[in-house]
């Protein structure tokens, strides 16, 4: 049995105690005097703008543009008021993570789906994939090299994971990752800039086709389908799980609404934008990951060169958001299966043993999953809309500690209305949409 140092000790905890370490305690805090504001609000848009980017465009065109695009601010405007809420209750409750409030509110229990919650989504957001309606789209590397075992996606992975996720993941603070996300932000709006400039020269040449603006509804189970977009909507703005970490560590905490309003304005010109012109330039051939649609001649010059730029930025983007996603998949499953031991960043053995592991997880689960719509639907519909909604909006119903307004409770209602009709239809269709694809292989 490990015994634990006097300075250790102190830190033990219970399963309602805080997951992260004191703020200004640990060894590895030495110098630090707190987070800047500018990148804590790099951290968070990171946090939000990942991989779930790529699969709006096509949730655009099953919804049609007009609609689409209201629903992708209706979206950021309901995340705001639960983030709100969130940092509320946490402050009242004297808890610093959003599992901790959670747990104050419902007890062990509440905090431990949550985790759940979590960690499934947090894996959803870093699986991708590179098939779209059983088609495959070669890789970059595969189409300047050739097809060869080097240029397959589990050895390209593989080296990702050991000479880039490797040294980013091993930081024991998120504003340690403040330069890296700038980067991955600016990296989003190089890709959002290329798809407007390629969008408005084929416009200008009149190469282009007019979007449909309201949704093609030909039968009932395109209706249905409708709803299987709301998770992917709900999935793009997924970030609560990073808002106590990055307040965690500002210099003035008082900050942290100014910087989720700012990260969500940020993230959300971004949506929209890529939206737009993502379904202005591909139209009904915008694919589940639109990002797939760079692969082919775009119709302008220098075609070819645009497809690499798009793929290399948006790939190295990810590369980027990968850590951030990874810092709170990494504390909440600790805190889940190690309730009573010492916050995880004071334990070195634990956070290799916990990393390591992860790591493997998510690696297998990245070469097998081969859809990222596949794996944003079924999240989105459980777990990012459980994390996004519905505990938010519990948590200010149940109001243990008498501070939820009127408009609390009001809006607390419509997102939980929102989160489970949209969850129940999306899983529906979903399931729906399996057994007719098997029918019609089958027939």
């Amino acid at each position: 049995m490990t015994i634990l140092p006097s300075s250790d000790r102190k830190y033990r905890r219970n399963p309602r105690t805080p997951l992260l370490s004191p703020q200004k305690c640990d060894d590895h805090e030495a110098g630090f005097d707190g987070a800047s504001y500018s990148g804590a609000v790099f951290n968070l848009a990171t946090t939000i703008v990942g991989a779930g980017i790529m699969a709006l465009p096509a949730a655009v065109k099953q919804l049609g543009l007009v609609p689409g695009l209201i629903m992708i601010a209706l979206v950021a405007m309901l995340t705001e008021s639960s983030i709100e809420m969130i940092l509320r209750f946490s402050r009242a409750s004297k808890s610093t993570t959003y599992s901790g409030v959670v747990g104050d509110a419902f007890g062990v229990g509440g905090r431990t789906i949550l985790q759940v919650c979590i960690v499934v989504n947090n894996i959803g957001d870093v699986l991708s994939g590179t098939w779209s309606d059983g088609v495959k789209h070669l890789g970059l590397v595969e189409e300047w090299f050739g097809q060869h075992w080097w240029t397959t996606r589990f050895s390209l992975l593989l080296v990702t994971t050991l000479f880039v996720f490797a040294p980013l993941i091993s930081f024991k603070r998120v504003d340690s990752l403040r330069y890296t996300s700038a980067l991955s932000v600016g990296l989003a709006i190089v890709f959002v800039a290329i798809t407007a400039g390629v969008a408005i020269v084929k416009m200008m040449d009149g190469s282009m086709k007019m979007p449909r603006m309201m949704p093609e509804l030909v039968n009932q189970a395109s209706f249905w389908k409708l709803f299987t977009t709301i998770p992917i909507l709900v999935t793009a703005y997924i970030c609560h799980h990073n808002i106590h970490p990055i307040e965690n560590e500002l210099r003035d905490p008082s900050q942290m609404k100014s910087i989720v309003r700012a990260s969500l304005t940020l993230c959300s010109s971004v949506y929209v934008a890529t939206s737009f012109f993502g379904f202005l330039l591909f139209g009904d051939h915008t694919l589940d990951d639109v990002l797939a649609n760079f692969d082919g001649d775009l119709g302008i010059p220098y075609s070819s060169l645009l497809d690499d730029v798009v793929r290399v930025s948006y790939g190295i983007h990810l590369m980027l958001v990968f850590p951030i996603v990874f810092f709170s998949l990494r504390l909440n499953l600790d805190g889940l299966v190690f309730p009573y031991a010492i916050p995880i960043s004071l334990d070195k053995r634990r956070f290799f043993s916990v990393t390591a592991a992860l790591m493997v997880l998510i690696f297998l689960g990245a070469n097998f999953v081969p859809s990222i719509w596949d794996a944003f639907q079924f999240t989105g519909a459980t777990a990012a809309i459980s994390v996004g909604f519905i505990f938010p909006a519990a948590v200010a119903l149940r109001d243990t500690h008498g501070i939820a307004t009127k408009n609390d409770r009001l809006v607390s209602w419509v997102m939980i209305f929102l989160a489970v009709s949209s969850s129940t239809a999306a899983i529906v269709s979903d399931i729906y949409s399996i057994f007719s694809s098997e029918k019609g292989v089958g027939s």
